[in-house]
């Protein structure tokens, strides 16, 4: 059985995209409409490298609401 890695406690959240291990500068949110009420927001984790992919992914299916830059005044935001 394979675990993903852990951060220690307080480090920066990890890319959200497969494979990447990068720490992640963006959070992307978005809301699924057939299954989530217009108020909820899931949040991923992005890297610079990988912020266009997701708001690309994201756009194409109708999912994508804000991305924001992932900082200390900005923490994830998943509601």
């Amino acid at each position: 059985m394979f675990a993903a890695p852990q951060r220690a406690a307080g480090a920066s959240p990890v890319c959200s995209r497969k494979g990447c291990r990068d720490d992640a500068s963006w959070q992307l949110l978005w809301n699924n409409p057939r299954i989530h009420t217009p108020d909820r927001r899931k949040a991923w984790a992005s890297c610079p490298t990988h912020v266009e992919w997701f708001e690309e992914y994201l756009r194409e299916r109708g999912l994508w609401k804000e991305t924001l830059p992932l900082t200390a005044d900005h923490p994830p935001e998943i509601r």
